[in-house]
């Protein structure tokens, strides 16, 4: 699913990741390890198209297509989410209108057709259900007046509407409680079409969610074992 070889990034003029190389399998949950600077939230958000971080050579293949110049939006439309750890408020832009946006570009990119509204507020209100989210989350500001574990659970939310090939998650388990990182382990259980990749310190919960495979980074280069 996802394949990165000899991959070296630089942020403000300094080099976060040297000659990084890794493969991802289809249908893997892939767990990113190391300690705090290390370097794997650069990679995630490289991976996703951060334009802040500057690919200086390598390449990322994903799903069998370079992506290594392809901007944010254009991955996110191929099929990879990322569930950043710091996630922005958007103030008067509810969740409601940013799903419907999200679904429909996708739909469309995927499959040319348009997204009716029945469609999407069925799909809606399942996923609602399923993650115990109040209706009327639905129509505050994305993000904006939500604690740590409630933004979680919109991201997961996200997740389920937008059903990624790939999704990096960046510590999805700071800020959750023991229910809500439960929650998130249930979710990415009910989706074996999606490849996770993603990035946790707490042994507790990484157990939950028990990784395929696993790869460490120190000082930005992967640690060989």
């Amino acid at each position: 699913m996802l394949n990165i070889t000899n991959l070296s990034v630089n942020f403000a003029d300094q080099e976060l990741l040297h000659d990084i190389n890794l493969q991802v399998k289809s249908g893997a949950r892939h767990l990113l390890a190391g300690h705090n600077g290390s370097g794997k939230s650069s990679l995630a958000r490289t991976v996703a198209g951060d334009a802040d971080y500057t690919i200086t050579s390598g390449k990322i293949i994903f799903n069998g297509t370079d992506i290594t110049t392809e901007n944010a939006t254009r991955r996110a439309l191929l099929g990879i989410f990322l569930g950043a750890q710091h996630v922005p408020e958007i103030p008067g832009l509810s969740v409601l209108s940013f799903l419907k946006h999200s679904c429909i570009a996708h739909t469309h990119f995927d499959t040319g057709r348009d997204l009716s509204m029945g469609e999407f507020l069925e799909t809606l209100e399942e996923n609602r259900k399923k993650l115990n989210i109040p209706r009327e989350w639905l129509n505050r500001g994305v993000n904006v007046g939500f604690s740590g574990g409630e933004r979680k659970r919109l991201m997961l939310l996200q997740l389920l509407m937008t059903q990624p090939k790939l999704a990096i998650l960046d510590e999805p388990d700071s800020g959750a409680d023991n229910a809500t990182q439960k929650l998130i382990a249930e979710t990415i259980a009910s989706m074996p079409q999606t490849t996770f990749l993603f990035i946790s310190h707490q042994t507790a919960f990484t157990d939950l969610i028990s990784p395929t495979d696993t790869t460490t980074l120190s000082g930005g280069k992967i640690m060989i074992e």
